[in-house]
């Protein structure tokens, strides 16, 4: 048999078939022939096998079910599975927006990249040329530019995965991973296109808003930022550099998201206490971003993080 060229790995949990269908179809539609693309849909002990319902893939797709134990564990069981040159992660409620998607395929199929980035979208209102900048290695690009976590926001060449999982049982684990496999990556193709299409539903993951779920992905993400500021002093000076600018990024957002998620400057203190400790607070004294640097300002100090603290609460949420 032909290695595939890209491996779809869809995991699904809980949903109505339907958006699973949705999505095994937006891939259906790609110019990919049978034996380019490889179907792997990670079904992570859904209450109903959706099986039944999707006899009629026949040999389109491989399902596999396995016992709950969390996105990580899923999708590390489809990199197992998986026998494509390329690995493209979709969620089972979104799907991939053709034109755009294909853009990124002909760079995957002619360009020979380890990593095409491009960006998720919630409208499929997309343009029809899209840019592609020339290709840089994950460290310079990781040096010059912040990254969006999603790991399915980008197709990757499986040969640079090397022993690189995600970490079970957390949440933000794309925040961990996503870092890790840019720097393995020797040539990045970074593009504007809109190619990934996410819905915003109510009782996913992310809009899970009791207090305890909040407080759960708070402290994850702060593990991931320390887990990930140890791994950068081991690092070669210039994927060091690349790394700080990551964890510096990832600390904001952390108190963005302490200050958004539990509107305590009791709380907010603390963290920032515990961020201190660790060197992660200041945060570094670097012109990142003009974001970063009006945050980086005010959060040091009582008055700026006043602002902060009346402000943020009310600004729109980003996935």
């Amino acid at each position: 048999m032909e290695t595939p060229l890209v491996s779809f790995i869809i995991t699904y949990y809980n949903l109505p078939v339907s958006m699973l269908k949705e999505c095994i179809d937006s891939l259906l539609t790609l110019t990919l022939r049978p034996f380019e693309r490889e179907i792997i849909i990670v079904d992570d002990g859904s209450d109903a096998s959706p099986i039944n319902e999707l006899l009629s893939y026949g040999d389109d797709i491989i399902y596999i079910r396995q016992r709950h134990q969390g996105l990580s564990v899923a999708r590390n069981s489809g990199i197992q599975m998986a026998q494509g040159a390329f690995i493209q992660f979709v969620d089972a409620d979104d799907r991939l927006l053709q034109v755009p998607y294909e853009q990124c395929l002909d760079i995957v199929r002619y360009q020979q990249p380890d990593l095409v980035l491009f960006h998720l979208t919630n409208t499929p209102v997309v343009p029809v040329n899209i840019q592609c900048d020339d290709p840089v290695n994950g460290t310079d690009y990781m040096r010059k530019n912040n990254l969006h976590g999603s790991a399915c926001g980008y197709i990757f060449r499986a040969a640079i995965l090397g022993e690189l999982r995600f970490t079970p049982g957390i949440y933000h684990e794309d925040e961990e991973f996503t870092p890790q496999l840019m720097l393995r990556a020797e040539r990045v193709f970074p593009t504007d296109a809109r190619a990934y299409l996410y819905r915003k539903r109510k009782g996913s993951i992310l809009s899970c808003n009791s207090i305890r779920h909040r407080l759960q992905r708070l402290n994850d993400s702060r593990q991931v930022i320390l887990r990930l500021t140890e791994m950068a002093d081991r690092l070669p000076a210039s994927d060091r550099l690349a790394m700080q600018r990551r964890t510096a990024q990832l600390t904001m957002d952390y108190l963005y998201n302490a200050i958004r998620l539990t509107r305590s400057r009791h709380y907010v203190e603390r963290q920032i206490e515990q961020l201190r400790k660790h060197g992660l607070f200041p945060l570094p004294a670097r012109n990142y971003t003009t974001k970063y640097k009006w945050f980086r300002r005010l959060s040091n100090s009582h008055v700026g993080l006043s602002i902060l603290m009346f402000i943020i609460p009310f600004s729109r949420k980003e996935r």
